[in-house]
């Protein structure tokens, strides 16, 4: 081979022989397209590739067996580099091999052959391994478009919401084929009881260029109603826009969870409700009995001594007055316990739980139950407040409830409650016997009671356990004491 006999010239002229490449037009405006800088293409890919072509000629490698070759196709195969753009570059190396030797007077044609054909030889082998590899990624991308066909529900409409292309999995969740909605309006899956308003925006924010996002009811072709997180935006073509392309996740169960919540919710502020009025109703019993002593007064004195002197007027209208105020006392109370908790407020531990022990204080007396609180530092909480005296309220008349059933003597319940990192831990402690421990772990949820009398609705902890985790960012929990049920409530403190 004659090209051979030069291989020690070329290696001691690498620089040279790389330079004339370096100054080739079209290498230059290829490199410029797709933003490789010479330098750069110079250390990290001709270098390399010039080592590369002088193994070839010492039998060290096999033609195609070039990593840095494979590198400069990957990197510019990344900006969409064409076969054309590679033979140029190619072309351009075997280019700067003949100046060299016609530079040194090597006027041989045996020279220049050998160059060609070494270069014809590489450049097929490279054209294979682009070729591949461009494959490659067409089987990746073919694999990637199914499993967004199949999982993915996205839709495609015209400017006037006429549908032109649609998912599989848009298929599926509508019941409809693909050939039922091609060419329909995308109004053929609108649940007609969404408000028109929703719309109206959607398609004056789409049809000025920007990006809808939004909760949508659809309607299936069995009549099943569906809902989806949407996401719409424009197509774009020479600034206009030509169609709209919209994708959405299936949010149909989150809706149902949240529907039976709400469900849930309400029941159990009826319950809540059901069981303040009969509080209401122990409340009053007292002042009612003793208004109604005052008013029987009145006439009997009349009829002992005839007449009903001013002072012992006065002094009964008094009395009536101060049992009248505390029934409207009763009344202020319920009612301001019943307002909704729009934004959470400051309030020192302790004088909540004296609230909540005022609150009860007729059936706590009546019961006979005793409530001992205990701590050794008050602790200052930002919370919905009456949210919270609800749960502090249902586990005390829980455990007021399971003392009467167990027909419990010496009724008390322990409060106490203390910091520990950045919460504090209050423990409701009582000690009616404690929970079945076969059914311990059921009592948080809905529906589930384990009062004997049917009274219970099983919603009350339920709504605790959601009141306490979910709006207030702390834990509910609950275990067996020596004498009865330990519910643990951590809170976090207020930040300073």
């Amino acid at each position: 081979m004659e090209l051979y006999k030069y291989i020690e010239l070329f290696t001691n002229n690498q620089a040279s022989i790389i330079k004339y490449w370096s100054k080739d037009e079209n290498l230059i405006s290829i490199l410029k397209k797709h933003k490789m800088p010479m330098e750069y293409f110079v250390q990290d890919y001709a270098i390399p590739i010039f080592q590369y072509y002088l193994n070839i000629l010492k039998h060290k490698t096999k033609i195609g067996n070039c990593p840095a070759v494979e590198e400069l196709i990957k990197n510019l195969k990344s900006n969409n580099i064409t076969t054309s753009e590679l033979f140029l570059i190619c072309s351009s190396f075997r280019n700067s091999l003949v100046n060299f030797t016609f530079e040194q007077n090597i006027n041989n044609k045996q020279i220049e052959k050998e160059i060609t054909k070494v270069y014809e030889a590489n450049f097929s082998a490279l054209l294979s391994y682009y070729t591949k590899s461009i494959r490659d990624v067409e089987i990746k991308l073919d694999k990637i478009n199914a499993m967004v066909d199949k999982y993915i529900i996205m839709s495609q409409t015209d400017v006037n919401g006429m549908i032109i292309n649609v998912s599989e999995a848009f298929c599926k969740i509508s019941g409809y084929t693909k050939e039922e909605l091609i060419g329909r309006p995308h109004s053929v899956v609108r649940n007609p009881d969404t408000p028109k308003e929703l719309f109206v925006d959607l398609w004056e924010t789409i049809s000025s260029g920007k990006i809808w996002h939004g909760e949508i009811s659809n309607k299936a072709k069995d009549g099943s109603i569906y809902w989806v997180d949407a996401t719409i935006e424009p197509v774009f073509e020479d600034g206009k826009i030509i169609a709209y392309t919209a994708i959405r996740h299936d949010i149909t169960s989150a809706k149902k969870v949240k529907a039976q919540q709400d469900m849930i919710i309400e029941q159990s502020k009826s319950a809540a409700m059901g069981e303040m009025i009969s509080m209401i109703a122990h409340q009053w019993r007292q002042p009612l009995q003793a208004v109604s002593i005052l008013t029987q007064k009145l006439p009997l004195l009349k009829m002992i001594d005839g007449e009903i002197k001013d002072e012992i007027l006065n002094k009964v209208v008094d009395d009536v007055g101060v049992q009248l105020d505390y029934m409207s006392k009763t009344i202020d109370d319920f009612r301001n316990f019943f307002k909704p908790d729009k934004d959470k407020q400051k309030v020192k531990l302790s004088e909540l739980i004296l609230k909540v022990e005022e609150f009860l204080s007729y059936m706590l007396k009546i019961e006979k139950v005793k409530i001992d609180l205990t701590y050794e530092e008050d602790v200052t909480l930002e919370l919905h407040y009456n949210e919270v005296m609800q749960v502090f309220i249902n586990i005390i008349k829980n455990a007021v409830d399971a003392m009467i059933e167990h027909k419990i003597q010496n009724r008390y319940i322990n409060i106490n409650f203390y910091t520990e990192d950045k919460n504090v831990i209050i423990n409701f402690e009582d000690n009616a016997g404690g929970i079945n421990e076969e059914i311990i772990s059921k009592i948080f949820d809905p529906y589930f009671s384990t009062k004997t009398n049917k009274n219970g609705t099983g919603l009350g902890l339920y709504m605790s356990k959601t009141i306490i985790e979910e709006h207030s960012n702390g834990k509910l929990s609950v275990k067996n004491g020596k004498e009865g049920a330990i519910f643990t409530i951590i809170l976090p403190l207020e930040k300073e």
